[in-house]
């Protein structure tokens, strides 16, 4: 019985832990989107809040790490029940580098509109590997929070994709800043934003890569597992 309850309340710590982490990644979701709006629209006062709301992420954090070190030394998990733990770890470390990245957007929008715009449509720039960060880093906390591996796997490809948006960006913005050295800094503040999109896909396909992880096992970061050897694995 002392060993079922104790279970009971491992158990119980651990969903309270996944609880927070998913409130932490709703926040860092809807700073992203709003980080995206001030990019787009220019609203300084909302950039403002971005950066200033950052600091609730970061606490977050520090007390996740905490609570995560604490129920390690109090429940000493092992086998799949310590990898969940070290994955979730790993997956709030990630949310908050989610955070300071969509506050490096918001920030950068905030300059560039105070500056002014010049030869281009920044925002349209950026769109489509916006949108599908967007939808990577959703679809990432949802496989978290399901514990869905097959969902997982699918976003390591959706992050190669994100990754030749940016490259292509990045092509654009070259050509831009040559033909006309009027657009550089926009182009430089552009390029900014893009990559900090960029590194939040990265972010992203790690959360999805902790998934695989605690589900299967398996480390796969840094190798490239197609569909198939994820069948027969």
């Amino acid at each position: 019985m002392t060993g079922e309850h104790s279970s009971k309340q491992y158990d119980q710590e651990l969903d309270g832990i996944r609880s927070k982490v998913l409130l932490m990644g709703g926040m860092v979701e809807s700073h992203f989107e709003e980080a995206l709006n001030c990019f787009r629209v220019g609203d300084a006062e909302k950039a403002d809040r971005v950066m200033a709301e950052d600091h609730a992420v970061n606490q977050l954090e520090v007390s996740l790490d905490d609570a995560c070190s604490h129920l390690i030394v109090r429940r000493q998990p092992a086998a799949n029940d310590l990898r969940t733990v070290m994955a979730t770890i790993k997956v709030i470390t990630d949310l908050e580098r989610i955070g300071d990245e969509a506050t490096k957007i918001a920030r950068t929008s905030k300059s560039l509109h105070a500056r002014g715009m010049t030869g281009f449509h920044h925002y349209d720039m950026v769109r489509r590997i916006a949108d599908a960060t967007s939808t990577l880093l959703h679809d990432a906390l949802d496989a978290f929070a399901r514990l869905d591996g097959k969902q997982a796997l699918q976003l390591i490809a959706a992050d190669e994709l994100v990754d030749l948006e940016f490259r292509s960006i990045l092509r654009n913005l070259i050509t831009f800043m040559m033909e006309d050295p009027r657009t550089i800094s926009s182009a430089l503040d552009t390029l900014w934003v893009a990559k900090a999109i960029e590194r939040i896909g990265d972010h992203a396909k790690n959360i999805a890569e902790y998934v695989i992880y605690v589900v299967e096992g398996k480390d796969i970061r840094h190798s490239k597992p197609t569909a198939q050897e994820h069948r027969e694995g």
